[in-house]
């Protein structure tokens, strides 16, 4: 599990706007970031949630209970056309500069699948392109009239040089049985993209580092209200200075040690250096879901097998379809 995984190497973390509104602006965005932290000798580089096609911080869609305004629905068409399709230029592009640069990519974004949004993680190697993605299980509050739900088909944990690598995207963090989940599998490369600023956000992650004796890499955005569009709704209000998330992204190792971060102050990309082999010393005297696991008390099922809402079946020519 360890043994081939590269002893030390430098990981990167982007807190960075996207640019709402154009999700390909966004992509050439993330593909100098990727640069610039190849250039700092990164092996591996985490986005915050939704970079690409955007996080619409303080728009109510016009939805009331039991109403839905025709403004709602013009703002949530404009939304679906702002994210993207994994067989996109803006996934192509991250692609292109993971290829380029040998760095592996968590990149979150807004995916369209038809006429439901998803708020998903994908997961490209600079070798091998596009591995795969996680689709976020559970939506937060109002994040749900505007993203579909996850199922147990995209809860993946990559083995790489770097590290068995996954993620979870904000509040899903507070899951404890979606984290049992990853920590069964072995994660040692825990992301976390997300778009909770707070200072509660980072007590959470260094919880979840000890808790899995990983790596945590949390990233969020610094954005004002100027990177949006004028005409979107905002709660917050519409000073082009105000600041709908401040950041506070952070490396944390598997003892829950801060290794860079929180900054709140504007965008920039974290660094630190990762030794792997931490991993394995801090399961000397905790290992979740090894020897320190009650299987004989508690026990976790996981369903993970895609969900479909039209199941159908060719039982070939000639044959009864009654």
């Amino acid at each position: 599990m360890f043994k081939d995984t590269l002893p030390v190497y430098r990981a990167a973390v982007a807190q960075a706007a996207s640019i709402p509104g154009d999700p390909l602006a966004s992509a050439r965005k993330a593909a100098a970031l990727i640069d610039e932290a190849a250039k700092a000798e990164a092996k591996l580089i985490v986005f915050p949630e939704a970079f690409l096609g955007s996080y619409p911080k303080g728009n109510s869609f016009g939805a009331p209970v039991g109403m839905r305004k025709p403004e709602g629905r013009e703002a949530f068409r404009s939304y679906w056309e702002q994210a993207i399709e994994i067989d996109g230029e803006e996934v192509t592009l991250i692609a292109e500069a993971a290829a380029r640069t040998g760095l592996f990519v968590v990149m979150g974004c807004i995916e369209r699948e038809r006429g439901t949004l998803y708020c998903t993680v994908l997961f490209l190697d600079g070798e091998r392109g596009l591995l795969g993605k996680h689709r976020k299980l559970m939506p937060t509050a109002g994040e749900r009239l505007i993203w579909g739900f996850g199922d147990g088909s995209t809860m993946p944990v990559f083995e790489t040089a770097l590290g068995r690598i996954g993620a979870v995207i904000c509040w899903e963090n507070y899951m404890p049985m979606l984290r049992m989940h990853m920590f069964a599998q072995g994660v040692s490369i825990y992301c976390a993209p997300t778009a909770d600023d707070r200072e509660t956000w980072l007590p959470s992650m260094r919880h979840i580092a000890l808790e899995g004796r990983c790596f945590v890499l949390t990233a969020c955005q610094y954005i004002t209200r100027a990177a949006y569009p004028a005409t979107d709704e905002c709660a917050l209000g519409n000073d082009p200075s105000t600041v709908l998330m401040r950041g506070g992204s952070a490396i944390i190792d598997p003892l829950g040690t801060v290794l860079a971060g929180p900054s709140f102050d504007g965008e920039t990309i974290l660094y630190a250096d990762l030794d792997s082999q931490a991993v394995v010393r801090g399961k000397f005297d905790f290992d979740v879901a090894g020897h320190y696991a009650r299987p004989d008390v508690f026990q976790l099922s996981v369903d993970d097998r895609p969900k479909h809402a039209v199941l159908t079946s060719d039982r070939g020519p000639g044959q009864n379809r009654g």
